[in-house]
């Protein structure tokens, strides 16, 4: 079972980035994304569950970032737009074969499987 993150990159204040994260192995229910600033504790940004219908984004991310799944890819985004120099950090994907309630979505230890991180950095 693995998780591969990709789509980092260095972006200016206001632009764009879409992220990737690839399953390979197994199907997963549910999966989140999380990023780690410097000096900083790894933090929940968004997560999907079940066929996609179910989304649920931190408050810092939420109308700017967006999460969706392909299935038929396996594959899950996170489209993020109008970045800021906050933004930046390295960015995980985590995944769970079952669900996990809407409760639990933020807390990391209710995942799995890890990603390997791809760093995002927004300059200002």
């Amino acid at each position: 079972v693995q998780l591969q993150a990709s789509g980092g990159g260095l972006v200016q204040a206001g632009g764009s980035l879409r992220l990737s994260c690839v399953a390979s192995g197994r199907t997963f229910l549910t999966t989140g994304w999380f990023r780690q600033a410097p000096g900083k504790e790894r933090e929940w940004v968004s997560a999907i569950r079940s066929s996609g219908t179910s989304t649920h984004y931190a408050d810092s991310v939420k109308g700017r970032f967006t999460i969706s799944k392909d299935s038929a890819k396996n594959t899950v985004y996170l489209q993020m737009n109008s970045l800021k120099p906050e933004d930046t950090a390295v960015y995980y994907c985590a995944a769970k074969t079952g669900r996990i309630i809407v409760s639990e979505v933020h807390r990391a230890g209710a995942y799995d499987y890890w990603g390997q991180g791809t760093q995002v950095t927004v300059s200002s």
